[in-house]
Parts: structure tokens; C-alpha cells; sequence
């Protein structure tokens, strides 16, 4: 926020950044808030504000939009700031959304969508990027608005029914509209271009459910050093331990036959990150991820390197020790610090850990309140996961993806611009030239 003026009776105030949205819809975050003031005794001032910020805008270079309801016709994104010359296919973008989509598996939600996408833009016909905004598309194919006409009239506890209400007075009933996780489509769609660019230049994201409710994955039985997406995709539940992936579908088999649900963590880990990405104070690499995380659906904490844990220990047993490795690279002997120090990286792995909530909608009864303020009982009716995590995987590897990328290319434009000056700085890999004609 840039205060552009300040007079004695007024206060002009320009919300969001310069270059913090696409060109198209920049006068939406620089138009201005007017507040005027006037001394005590006077007259009531009269305010002029205006504010058509929403929230739909994810990234400062690389800009991702999404749009799109529950039950609406379509849902999807479009992305801002790609560079020219990655090569992408609509393949590519499937292959991530099938792994978000519903019905997958029994212990995701029944409801039957392919999720088949349609790159509409951007994307030239030899499959390179062009530079210009990416429109992705996917259609919605099996609403069932009839599952909703209790919960037009009645809050679901815990779910984000209420709050639009408070906030907007008007909210799409079916579906949840835009508080659904059919939203993170658009999100799971961008990630899949993040990452390819990052498989350009070696760095890799992966995620996977290591807990669900009281099963927890103890810690050292993943080697994150070693890692894989065939491990990681080789059970419904996205464990990539066999015995604890088990365990852990047994428990959400457990409380789906009931009509409820169960909550769990993600772990998401990013290798090969370059060193430098972040900013130091406000805009820390690790604030970044956090915001990103917590803005997926039914997120309720996050946790980055020793995360809580690192309280109990002293900071002779905490601290990272440096080394220099063969290369002659300045390494650390061990990765508490997650690969993130100062809110900047420094080479190692970065790891994180997102819990999720249970699901909110449940087959139970539960007490509630109309719209008309008239308590009443609830027994939800739709098509919902009992657990959300295995398909929260996808979603929390494209946030990730998003964060780097917009960092990756903040780097090369700020760091980059001059010549290094000490040996300890380095530079973003590059990517050889593609040949295209």
C-alpha cells in the first residue's frame, strides 16, 4: 500500500503494487480509496470509497486467475506472464488434473467429473507458450443442484456458507460456488505449467499424505533425497509408504460408511531450488509458500523446516552446521531450517507440512441456523470427500509450483540485471535455445 498524498482534509491512498496484476486489470488494484478528514467539530465528512479488489489473483510476475462456481457451466484460469517458449500441451495440464479430479478412488467424493481441459490461448500451434495470457478451460458436466435445497436455507457448520453471506449478502448455494475446491482446478492447471518450467531448469516439487487423522507417517521413512512421483502415485491415499497408505485408507473406509470425515497433513518438499529466492522481511520465501498454502480450502495450519517441533530443542541442538561439500559448494550437515534461512533459500531441500481439516459437509446430523436466523437440524446431502488429502497433493505441489516460479523470475530480474560481484552468488540455470520455425 503507497500513500500517494496526504493534505489536510484528505488521505489518498492506492491499493496494491505496481505490476502486481495483469495489464488488463491493473485499474482494479491501483484504482484509489479516498478517506477524507476533517478536523473535530466540523460537519461529517462525506467518503468516497472505492474498492473492486477480490482476491482472484494469485502472483506478482507469473499472475495466475481463476475463475468460476461449483455448479457453474465452466471453471478454469488464465495465466499472465508466462514466458514465450515453454513447451506445454494439453496433456501436460490432464495429467495433473487427473490427479486432482473427483471420483477417482472410493475414499474420494463420488462425484463423476473427467475434467477434461482445453488450452483456449497462449499457446502456439507447434505447443510452445507465446508470451501472451493462457486460457485454460474445463467444463463442469455433473452438477446436482437438487443436493443443495437444504443448505440454500440452512448453514453448514464450519463450512464458508455463512461467511458469504456476511460478507457479500448473495452466494452460489449449489456446490459451495466459489468456496468449492472445483476452484483449486484452475490453480492445480497453472501449477502444471509452473512445473514445467521448473523441470526446465532442474528443480523439482512433490507432495504426498503423510497423515490422516491418528495415522501418522513417522518421520525419516520417506527419503526425500530420493523421493518419486511413481512412489508417490502408486496407492489411492498418495502415501508413499505401502504399509502406511494401507493404515490410512482403512481409517477414512471407516468413517466414510458413516456419513463423516477425517482431516490429515501434506507434506510438500521442492529440490534443487536455487539459491536466493525470497526477499528478506515482509515478502520471505517461507511467508510466500505460507500464503499460498493457506489459501487452498479447509487449510487450517503450515509448518515449514522443524516447524513446531524446533521449539523444544536448544539452538545448539537446532542449528544447521555448514560444511563445504566436494564440489566446493557451502552446504549444511542437516535441514532444519527447511531449506529456507532469512526468508531466502539456500540450496537444500525445502519441506513443508499443511494440514487439512475434515471435511466439513457430513452425512450426520448437526445443528445449525437458517438465513433466517431460525435453528434448526442439518443433515447435508451432495457428493463430498470424507477425506481431502489425497487430492489435496496435487493442489499443494501447484501452489509450491507458483511461489517458485514467481520467485525464480523476480531473481533474475533484480539479481541478475548487473554482474555478480562475489563468487558466492549464482546465477539462474539456463535453458538451452529450443529450435523452432
Amino acid at each position: 500500500m503507497a500513500v500517494s498524498s496526504i493534505g489536510a482534509s484528505k488521505l489518498l491512498v492506492k491499493a496494491g503494487g505496481i505490476g502486481s496484476q495483469p495489464s488488463d486489470l491493473r485499474r482494479l488494484s491501483l484504482s484509489p480509496v479516498q478517506i477524507s478528514v476533517r478536523p473535530r467539530g466540523h460537519a461529517p465528512a462525506r467518503r468516497s470509497v472505492e474498492v473492486q479488489a477480490s482476491g482472484n489473483v494469485f502472483g506478482s510476475l507469473f499472475q495466475v486467475s481463476t475463475f468460476g462456481e461449483s455448479h457453474g457451466g465452466v471453471v478454469g484460469c488464465t495465466i499472465s506472464g508466462c514466458p514465450p517458449n515453454v513447451p506445454i500441451s494439453e496433456a501436460d495440464i490432464q495429467f495433473e488434473l487427473d490427479r486432482r479430479r473427483p471420483g477417482q478412488s472410493r475414499i474420494t467424493t463420488p462425484r463423476k467429473e473427467t475434467d477434461t481441459c482445453t488450452i483456449q490461448s497462449g499457446v502456439s500451434d507447434k505447443g510452445l507458450t507465446l508470451g501472451s495470457p493462457i486460457h485454460i478451460f474445463v467444463p463442469n458436466t455433473d452438477q446436482r443442484g437438487k443436493d443443495y435445497s437444504e443448505m440454500a436455507l440452512a448453514y453448514r457448520p464450519s463450512h464458508a456458507d455463512a461467511t458469504y453471506d456476511f460478507k457479500y449478502g448473495i452466494r452460489a448455494v449449489q456446490g459451495g460456488g466459489r468456496s468449492s475446491a472445483r476452484e483449486t482446478i484452475g490453480r492445480v492447471a497453472a501449477g502444471a505449467v509452473a512445473k514445467k518450467i521448473l523441470k526446465m531448469l532442474g528443480t523439482e516439487v512433490l507432495a504426498y499424505v503423510s497423515q490422516v487423522h491418528k495415522v501418522v507417517l513417522p518421520d525419516g521413512v520417506v527419503d526425500h533425497e530420493t523421493l518419486t512421483m511413481e512412489q508417490i502415485e502408486s496407492n489411492i491415499v498418495r502415501c508413499p509408504d505401502p504399509e502406511y497408505a494401507q493404515k490410512m485408507i482403512e481409517a477414512i473406509d471407516v468413517v466414510r460408511v458413516r456419513g463423516d470425515s477425517i482431516g490429515g497433513v501434506v507434506t510438500c518438499i521442492a529440490r534443487n531450488v536455487p539459491r536466493g529466492l525470497g526477499q528478506p522481511v515482509f515478502d520471505k520465501l517461507e511467508a510466500e509458500l505460507a500464503k499460498a498454502m493457506l489459501s487452498l480450502p479447509a487449510t487450517k495450519g503450515f509448518e515449514f523446516g522443524s516447524g513446531f517441533a524446533g521449539t523444544f530443542l536448544m539452538g545448539s541442538e537446532h542449528n544447521d552446521e555448514f560444511y563445504v561439500d566436494p564440489n566446493g559448494k557451502i552446504r549444511t550437515k542437516t535441514n532444519r531450517s527447511g531449506g529456507i534461512q532469512g526468508g531466502i533459500s539456500n540450496g537444500e531441500i525445502i519441506n513443508m507440512r499443511i494440514a487439512f481439516k475434515p471435511t466439513a459437509t457430513i452425512g450426520k446430523k448437526q445443528y445449525t441456523v437458517t438465513r433466517d436466523r431460525e435453528e434448526t437440524e442439518l443433515i447435508a446431502r451432495g457428493r463430498h470427500d470424507p477425506c481431502v488429502v489425497p487430492r489435496a497433493v496435487p493442489m499443494a505441489e501447484a501452489m509450491a509450483a507458483l511461489v517458485l516460479v514467481n520467485q525464480l523470475m523476480a531473481q533474475k530480474a533484480q539479481n541478475e540485471l548487473l554482474p555478480f560481484t562475489s563468487p558466492l552468488q549464482e546465477p539462474i540455470p539456463t535453458v538451452a535455445p529450443l529450435n523452432h520455425v
